[in-house]
């Protein structure tokens, strides 16, 4: 059951926006998202946080500029996901246009797992770098730190995960969400993250006449990279955020972005000119991903380094077709979790819902979950099996329940239980010992049904009410395309009811509908639909732009479809 709700809207608020200028549908939907004054929506660079505002990004500075003046041998030690691999391209890019010297290092997913682990460090150690720099990860690798002391290694953090009670004992740790930060995005990236280190050491560099006889590097460069990794990641897109994706597009949209991502683009065939922040979720970001999920990170990561445009069209192609291999791969997980669930009587009501399969893929679990997350509003962990007797579970959660102290209450519960874990709220690993998995199914279905009331259980729809017959056009749907929009600061989402006047079904699983409203008559789609409607609906949908043999179109994108009451 899904509930739908029409978002607030404070009239007077409305008021003030448009005599302040906003288009009288962008006051409307910015206001029902907590703005109050046109001047939030300033995506200037000069209205971002400054560096110096992040805990310990001047320690980094000064511990980097030493480096560098001492010709120290820098290794930075990514992720093998969309956020990790544009933080590692941003510290590396960065790094060498101040004449560093950087190389990079990615741990193997399936060998050596997330994180600085003293495996990676061993790794490590064989190309003997002076420091050690992590991105995006690290703030819970204790014992890969530990090691890295142990061989005289130096460690700089850059992470932006939740810690546990303990941090590793690095020579300097720059996340915002470390103990006695009180920088205000808490929810910046891995890559924003590394970004600010970057603005930092610059800053540093430039207090110490580094740059008297050689020109300033401008890391304005690097933001189509902090904007694709920001999106990715699906962080909170709170006003600092919206700053960076905002420059990074709009560099995109001027043609003034990296080779890598010019490349990935056009194996898209998407037009750069006409970038947005949905491009980079659910474009850009996947065919990124794929290589940390069924390949090896490193790939994307030289997509993203390389100067050579045909060499990015290469590896940007080999991307999209990593890409539709693992939507292949996906979809057959997904039937199967489907069919377990319908077998699991006493479980697939649960309110929290752990999945194993032996044939599924490692690298596309965490999509799974996702996938199984949205079409049943449960948090999920789904499982796969990993080397050495164990199982490596990715879990997506709902509003209401926060997947990291679910388990770490599921640790507390049975010690020894889980062979590590750790995330976000709505994100999370875990690994346990293969004959565990049953334990852990069961007591996450228990601690999630204390954490998340009844009403959690329930799939809530906000809306942003009807759009006036008006609006239903292409100057209005490339108004909205222009804006910031995503995790935390919804796209619009509207709701009306229409007549049905024409409905068929293309490839066996998509809906194409034509509406009509008053004298608006529009054409509609909705992917994978459940049901069709009867001849008066009501839809919860997205004013979109339909592009067909060069003729472009409005077109809704149906996300809720049923019948008018």
């Amino acid at each position: 059951m899904t509930h739908i709700v029409n978002r607030s809207i404070p009239q007077r608020v409305v008021w003030q926006l448009e005599q302040q200028g906003l288009h009288p549908l962008l006051a409307r939907l910015y206001a029902s998202r907590g703005v109050k004054d046109k001047s939030e929506l300033d995506y200037e660079l000069k209205s971002l946080i400054p560096p110096t505002a992040l805990t310990h990004a001047s320690d980094a500075a000064h511990m980097l500029a030493d480096a560098i003046e001492a010709e120290a041998r820098l290794l930075i030690i990514g992720d093998y996901d969309c956020d990790g691999a544009t933080a590692t391209a941003v510290g590396m890019r960065a790094l060498k246009m101040l004449g560093a010297d950087v190389s990079f290092l990615l741990p193997d997913r399936f060998k050596l797992g997330y994180g600085l682990s003293p495996e990676i460090v061993d790794v490590a150690a064989e190309q003997s770098p002076d420091l050690i720099i992590t991105v995006d990860n690290g703030i819970a690798s204790l014992e890969g730190v530990a090691r890295a002391r142990e061989l005289g290694i130096a460690t700089l953090i850059t992470d932006h995960h939740l810690p546990a009670e303990t941090l590793p004992d690095a020579d300097c740790i720059v996340n915002p969400n470390q103990p006695g930060c009180d920088f205000p995005s808490k929810c910046i990236a891995g890559v924003g993250v590394m970004f600010y280190v970057m603005l930092a050491l610059r800053a540093e560099l430039r207090e110490r006449g580094f740059f008297a006889d050689q020109p300033e590097p401008n890391f304005a460069s690097l933001l189509d990279l902090v904007a694709l990794g920001t999106v990715a990641d699906v962080v909170k897109l709170d006003r600092n955020n919206r700053i960076l994706v905002s420059q990074g597009l709009k560099r995109m949209r001027a043609g003034q972005l990296q080779p890598g991502l010019a490349a990935l683009f056009k194996a898209a065939g998407r037009d750069p000119k006409k970038a947005t922040a949905m491009d980079l979720g659910f474009i850009l970001g996947p065919r990124l991903n794929a290589a940390g999920r069924l390949a090896d990170m490193r790939l994307g990561v030289e997509c993203l380094l390389t100067e050579d445009p045909a060499r990015a069209l290469n590896i940007a192609q080999e991307l999209d077709a990593l890409n539709r291999e693992r939507r292949e791969i996906e979809s057959g997980m997904q039937e199967q979790a489907l069919i377990l669930l319908e077998s699991l009587d006493a479980n697939d009501a649960a309110p929290g819902i752990a999945l194993f399969d032996p044939s599924w893929h490692e690298g596309v679990v965490g999509i799974l979950a996702s996938r199984i997350k949205d079409k049943l509003h449960r948090p999920v962990f789904a499982f796969a099996p990993g080397e050495g007797g164990i199982v490596k579970g990715s879990g997506r959660s709902i509003p209401g329940l926060h997947l990291r102290d679910a388990l770490d209450l599921v640790a507390k519960r049975a010690p020894g239980l889980l062979i590590r874990f750790g995330g976000h709220a709505m994100a999370a690993g875990a690994t346990v010992h293969a004959e565990n998995f049953e334990k852990f199914r069961d007591l996450f279905a228990t601690v999630a049904a204390e954490l998340l009331a009844p009403a959690d259980l329930t799939r809530t729809l906000e809306t942003d009410g009807a759009l006036e017959g008006a609006y239903f056009s292409l100057e209005t749907a490339r108004l909205l395309e222009n804006e910031i929009w995503g995790h935390g600061f919804p796209a619009p989402l509207f709701m009306d009811e229409f007549e049905v006047e024409q409905q068929r079904v293309l490839k066996e699983k998509h809906l194409k509908l034509r509406l009509r409203k008053g004298n608006t008559r529009i054409d509609a789609i909705q992917f994978n639909f459940s049901k069709q409607p009867g001849h008066v609906a009501r839809a919860a949908f997205r004013l979109s732009i339909n592009e067909y043999m060069g003729v472009e179109t409005p077109q809704l994108m149906i996300e809720h479809l049923d019948q008018a009451r």
